[in-house]
């Protein structure tokens, strides 16, 4: 077990020194009240760490125990309709172990272990296993049945498998023989680290519409399934709105809904919301095909910039057996902010109005974990993220929104005019674009209309010339005006 000692305490951020071996991103409980945090960077003796909780009463003298082990989270039965913290730890079995109001150093798992699944196995003994092969099903929701999956390190020959029956997700459900001789066991829950995109065998292209239900974005800005999109706009504008409506009704198999450093009334909402409105398509409660993970503004900015890659690496999960995930990421600037709070505490050279010079690097990470791949199962399956993005005063040119649309390819500006004139969705169609028009023309001729292209650019062309003739005739007004 390692050990180092607080020499230094700044808000989340905790200075240790000490004979301990620590790592870079390794795990560690501090203090008296185990508190969680990540080793984030390393000189010499000295590990400088964030803090994922409330650090108020912590000591210099305490101790800092590593777990030798990365942040990772428990993959299995048991996420789909649940409520998480930035760090995956369930909110509803939090309230049941210390009431509203969460105390500190709480440990918990995402899945329960003891809940008792009916697993019907999908290969026999003598079966050849690759990476990631599924070895059974497991009916998660009403609408989501949650494949079974093997390691990425998992490569042999089943010697042992269960027959249909109920288990517990902790229970070994087969056994492996690889080429060295070595038996691996195989269960219903895996550990993957959170800051390590799955790999896959494949990236395809996208080239499939998602379906959002919206006419402006499905008409004339479309988003591809695997594909990325910002929502920036000022406050009031109905960014919050707008990712409700995509949530229920495009034609995503899952949903992720981040709710990162938003307000707590917002983040209430849904949690009120989600579970009442009804999935238009299957008559059930959108609950049974969603995930949500609400880290408001008033909890630890470390637990709010591990919340981003919670909700990713979740979506890659259900991603590897087949599904279509869409994440609604609200805000990216609430955790552009975080970074921005940590970097100033570990005291670096900022960027731009204060983010760190790595923000562009941070966002290119998230947004270049979403797209259509093959798995290594076989398995397509694809990850569409929408980025909301809350520019103070609408101002489209700060970092996070300059950023962000280097790396996105559909930009759906919201207008505060448009929003102030209740026009819902309040997307601007003069600034609004999409990059996917190239590789959906096919779909939309197949699905739509052969016409559909030369339509929608003649709609295009009408909406210009109608801001040109606005703009004739705002300049003869002033000029009455002036006479």
């Amino acid at each position: 077990m390692q050990k180092k000692k607080i020499v230094s305490i700044n808000g989340s951020v905790i200075l240790a020194k000490g004979d301990g071996d620590f790592a870079m991103h390794d795990i560690v409980r501090i203090g008296d009240l185990k508190l969680l945090g990540e080793v984030i960077k390393m000189e010499k003796d000295t590990a400088t760490i964030q803090v994922y909780e409330n650090t108020t009463g912590l000591k210099i003298g305490e101790e800092v125990v590593s777990e030798e082990q990365a942040l990772s989270l428990v993959l299995g039965p048991g996420i789909m309709g649940n409520i998480f913290d930035g760090i995956q730890r369930p909110l509803k079995t939090l309230q049941q172990l210390s009431g509203d109001f969460i105390e500190r150093g709480m440990d918990c798992i995402g899945v329960d272990l003891e809940k008792i699944w009916h697993f019907v196995p999908t290969v026999k003994i003598g079966e050849p296993i690759y990476l990631n092969s599924i070895i059974g099903e497991v009916k998660e929701t009403a609408l989501i049945t949650n494949k079974i999956m093997c390691a990425f390190d998992c490569e042999g020959q089943i010697i042992e498998i269960k027959e249909e029956g109920d288990y517990q997700a902790k229970d070994v459900l087969a056994k492996v023989k690889t080429s060295e001789d070595e038996i691996l066991e195989i269960k219903m829950i895996q550990k993957w680290p959170v800051r390590k995109p799955r790999p896959y065998k494949e990236r395809l292209l996208a080239k499939e519409l998602l379906v959002t239900g919206q006419r402006v974005v499905d008409t004339f800005f479309p988003i591809a399934k695997g594909g990325t999109a910002m929502l920036p706009g000022g406050f009031g504008t109905g960014k919050t709105m707008l990712q409700h409506q995509l949530a229920k009704w495009s034609d995503s198999d899952i949903i992720v809904y981040i709710g990162c450093g938003e307000r707590g009334n917002e983040i209430t909402e849904v949690l009120e919301d989600f579970p009442e409105i009804m999935d238009p398509k299957t008559k059930k409660t959108l609950m049974e095909r969603t995930v949500l993970i609400a880290n408001t503004s008033n909890m630890p900015v470390a637990a709010r910039e591990a919340s981003i890659y919670t909700g990713i690496t979740i979506a890659e999960y259900y991603r590897d057996m087949g599904y279509h995930v869409a994440i609604m990421a609200d805000s990216t600037s609430r955790w552009a902010e975080a970074l921005r709070e940590i970097s100033g505490r570990l005291e670096e050279m900022p960027a731009e109005e204060g983010f760190p010079s790595y923000l562009p690097s941070r966002l290119s990470e998230f947004y270049g974990r979403a797209g259509v791949v093959k798995s290594f199962n076989e398995k397509i399956g694809s990850i569409s993220i929408i980025g909301a993005v809350s520019p103070q005063g609408s101002d489209f040119s700060e970092p996070v929104t300059q950023n962000t649309k280097r790396f996105v390819h559909t930009f759906w500006a919201l207008s505060r005019n448009l929003a102030y004139s209740r026009h819902y969705p309040a997307v601007d169609w003069n600034i609004s674009y999409s990059e996917y028009m190239g590789e959906l023309a096919n779909w939309y001729e197949e699905n739509v209309d052969i016409e559909f292209l030369d339509l929608r650019q003649e709609i295009l062309k009408i909406l210009e010339e109608e801001n040109k003739l606005l703009e004739i005739a705002r300049v003869i007004r002033t000029r009455c005006l002036i006479r």
